[in-house]
């Protein structure tokens, strides 16, 4: 399965996700010491998020039109252009440049996020699972470089955080390098369209709603109670910081680490009957996190949450991809994300008032309906073959 292209893709795939991983981890701190309003701290992290909403569907025309290779250099020079941006911002002390600098991540990580669509056109289809979970589990190494050397680098200029993003900019430029050698377009990229659809008529592809929908409902799941996670542990349940983050730092391994084997257990029980396990996984979760108040139903709770949306984006993805036409696949990945990706952002945004608004518990209560719309749809449409 493994070629040079695939590998060129797991080569971006490990600095390119540097970027998102190192907004979410700082972004907000370093939005807390730039404003006083402190409600607003984490504006730059919200923007990252629309950013990438925004951008996938802007993604996918550029890489219809221009093709893979012209999106992922492009995505690199940006990437590494706008971590520059927020380093700029802070050594100025502005706020609102630092808050352009992380909406430009975004618009890169919309690009970055084309990667695992890219390796399924690598493989043949029956690996398609496998593909996009390679990808996916390659984020636990980006995220483990990009922590721990922004970390290392935090201090080394006059300003605090410069060097992270000095350090985030040289990472994120290294992928244009590989691209230079990426040559897939030329046997995978077709310029004929005569099978075009509009957005209506993918939507009537029940496959293709079964994809959005697993995916979009995995993320805003995991966004809103993985974002209110730090928040009730640490603010309203008293538990250190470090004992939060050990509690999140396993909860991304729960994200990616079933990547090792969700695609072989899709190609093995189908996308339906593994879509239908990550909803049961989250049902666990949110159980968990409701009877559980104590760091050890934090921990359980959020590694189950991690594994349920790792079962429900890999199956998405897969299913997303065998279910469109050379034809329309740019449109439908662009679809795809927008709503995926605009899923996350909401989770996102929503999920600190939500908490504040009404209690951790409620706020578990309130990702049910999703969760149970999904099991009914999933459940009633026995799909052969997928």
């Amino acid at each position: 399965m493994i070629s040079r292209n695939l590998l060129i893709l797991s080569i971006g795939q490990i600095f390119s996700f540097t970027s998102p991983t190192v907004t979410v981890l700082l972004s907000g701190i370093v939005g807390s010491k730039l404003i006083n309003i402190q409600y607003l701290a984490t504006l730059p992290t919200a923007l990252m998020i629309l950013g990438s909403a925004i951008g996938a569907p802007i993604a996918a025309k550029t890489m219809e039109v221009k093709g893979r290779r012209f999106g992922f250099i492009f995505s690199s020079i940006l990437n590494s252009l706008a971590s520059m941006l927020c380093a700029y911002g802070l050594s100025i002390s502005s706020f609102t440049v630092f808050c352009l600098g992380n909406l430009f991540i975004g618009l890169s990580v919309s690009f970055i996020l084309q990667y695992r669509f890219a390796a399924t056109e690598l493989v043949d289809k029956e690996n398609v699972p496998r593909a996009i979970s390679l990808i996916l589990l390659l984020g636990i190494f980006a995220a483990l470089l990009g922590t721990n050397i922004v970390s290392f680098t935090k201090d080394l200029f006059f300003v605090e955080f410069i060097g992270s993003y000095i350090s985030l900019s040289l990472l994120t430029i290294i992928p244009f390098f590989f691209f230079l050698f990426y040559d897939a377009d030329k046997f995978f990229y077709k310029k004929s369209h005569y099978n075009k659809k509009s957005l209506l008529e993918l939507l009537t592809n029940k496959h293709i709603q079964l994809a959005i929908l697993s995916a979009g409902v995995g993320y805003i799941t995991m966004s809103t109670l993985m974002t209110a996670t730090p928040i009730s542990m640490n603010v309203i349940h008293g538990y250190s910081i470090f004992s939060t983050g050990i509690v999140i730092q396993l909860h991304v391994v729960g994200m990616f680490l079933p990547s090792l084997f969700t695609g072989n257990l899709i190609k093995i029980f189908g996308h339906r009957n593994i879509i239908l396990s990550g909803v049961f996984i989250l049902l666990i979760c949110i159980f968990i996190n409701y009877n559980f108040e104590t760091y050890y139903g934090f921990l359980i709770g959020l590694i189950l949450l991690g594994i349920g949306w790792n079962f429900l984006f890999v199956s998405g993805t897969s299913l997303l991809v065998i279910s469109y036409d050379e034809d329309n696949k740019f449109l439908s990945q662009g679809l795809n994300d927008f709503v995926v990706f605009s899923s996350q952002a909401i989770g996102s945004l929503s999920a600190g008032l939500l908490l504040y608004l009404t209690s951790w518990k409620t706020l578990n209560l309130i990702c049910l309906p999703l969760i149970l719309v999904l099991f009914f749809l999933t459940f009633k449409n026995n799909f052969k073959n997928y």
